[in-house]
C-alpha cells in the first residue's frame, strides 16, 4: 500500500504577506526565546491573554474538568445531535497554548465535521514531560468511551504538537488495550523526536515560523526525566491497527519530512494514509484562517474526510 499524496497548488496574496511577516517577528523570536524553566513557569499566560479570542458566532462551548487537566466541549455554529465526536489536542510544542488560542480553529473544525469536540488542555512542560501529556490524551480518550461512544464513533485530531499527540495516544490506547478510534486527522504534525532528517531537509531554512535547529532542545525538555527510546515518536509504534489518518502539511514547513514520513511508515503497515501537501503555506496555517484563506479550506476538508469514515464498526472489532 503507497499513501495518498495530494499537492493544493497556489498561495493567495494574503496568506505571502501573512508568512512574510511570520518570517520577520515570530521566527526571530522563536529562535532566540530562552526555554529555561523561569520562562516555561510563564508561557501558560499566553492562553490566559488569548481569552478575548471570538470564536465564530453560534459556537456553544461547556466546561468538562479531569483529574489534574482541563477540556471544553465545543460545538461550531450549527452543530447538534451527532454520532460522531472529535477529541482534539491542541498544538504548542508541549509548552504553550492551550484552550483559548485554539477555540476558533475547534470550533470552525467541529461545524465542518458536524461533530462537536472535545478540546483537552492536556499537562505541558514543565508540569509534565511528554509521558504526561500523552497520558492525560489517553485519559480523554477513555473518558469519551465510559460515556458510550463507540471507538469508532471519536475521531481523534491535533496540530503540531497536538498532532503528534493525536497519534502517539491511540497507540498507547492500544497498547493499554483499548480499542482504535475511528480515524485520526493530523495537522502539521510532529511525528519523530530524532531531528536528523528535519536538519537535513531543505524546509530547515524556508520555514516561516519553526526554527528547526531548536528541535533538539524541545526533545530534550519533553523527555525530561525518561529513558530515551525510539518508541516515543510514533512514526516508530506498532501502526497496523491504526484507523484511516489524514494529514495536511504546508510545504515549505521543517516538519514536512515528518509529516512524509509518517504517511510512507502508515502505508507500509497497510493503514489508509493520506498525505494533503499545501503549497507554502506556514505551519497551522489553520489557526490563522482569517489571514490564510486556505486554512478554511483545508479544515473544510478536514471535516469532509470526518464525516465520510465509517460508523459501523470493522471486522476486525467484530471478530
Amino acid at each position: 500500500m503507497t499513501p495518498v499524496i495530494e499537492m493544493r497548488e497556489g498561495i493567495s496574496r494574503r496568506a505571502r504577506l501573512f508568512v512574510l511577516f511570520l518570517r520577520m517577528t515570530l521566527r526571530p523570536l522563536m529562535h532566540r526565546m530562552p526555554f529555561t524553566p523561569r520562562v516555561l513557569r510563564y508561557l501558560y499566560l499566553v492562553d490566559v491573554l488569548a481569552f478575548f479570542f471570538i470564536s465564530p458566532r453560534g459556537t456553544r462551548k461547556q466546561k468538562v474538568d479531569f483529574d489534574g487537566f482541563k477540556a471544553e466541549l465545543v460545538c461550531g455554529p450549527g452543530v447538534g445531535r451527532s454520532e460522531r465526536i472529535i477529541l482534539y489536542f491542541h498544538g504548542g510544542g508541549f509548552v504553550v497554548a492551550g484552550l483559548n488560542t485554539h477555540r476558533r480553529m475547534v470550533s470552525r473544525i467541529s461545524a465542518a465535521a458536524g461533530a462537536p469536540a472535545l478540546s483537552v488542555a492536556y499537562r505541558q512542560l514543565p508540569e509534565a514531560n511528554l509521558a504526561g501529556s500523552v497520558a492525560d490524551c489517553v485519559t480523554a480518550y477513555r473518558h469519551l468511551l465510559d460515556r458510550g461512544y463507540r471507538p469508532e464513533q471519536i475521531i481523534v485530531a491535533g496540530d503540531s504538537a497536538g498532532g503528534f499527540l493525536s497519534l502517539a495516544a491511540p497507540l498507547k490506547a492500544i497498547q493499554e488495550g483499548l480499542p482504535a478510534p475511528g480515524g485520526i486527522v493530523a495537522i502539521s504534525p510532529l511525528t519523530d523526536l530524532d531531528d536528523a532528517a528535519k536538519l537535513a531537509h531543505e524546509n530547515l531554512r524556508r520555514d516561516a515560523f519553526i526554527p528547526g535547529d531548536r528541535l533538539g532542545l524541545l526533545r530534550e525538555l519533553v523527555l525530561r526525566d525518561m529513558v530515551p527510546d525510539p518508541l516515543h515518536s510514533p512514526v516508530n509504534g506498532a501502526l497496523a491497527d491504526l484507523p484511516p489518518v489524514l494529514i495536511h502539511v504546508g510545504t515549505t514547513e521543517v516538519l514536512r519530512a515528518d509529516a512524509e514520513l509518517m504517511a510512507e511508515r502508515l502505508s507500509a503497515a497497510g493503514v489508509p494514509a493520506t498525505l494533503t501537501l499545501w503549497d507554502r503555506q506556514p505551519h497551522v496555517f489553520q489557526i490563522f484562517a482569517d489571514l490564510c484563506p486556505e486554512g478554511l479550506e483545508s479544515i473544510a476538508e478536514i471535516g469532509a474526510f470526518i464525516r465520510a469514515l465509517p460508523l459501523a464498526r470493522r471486522s476486525t472489532e467484530v471478530a
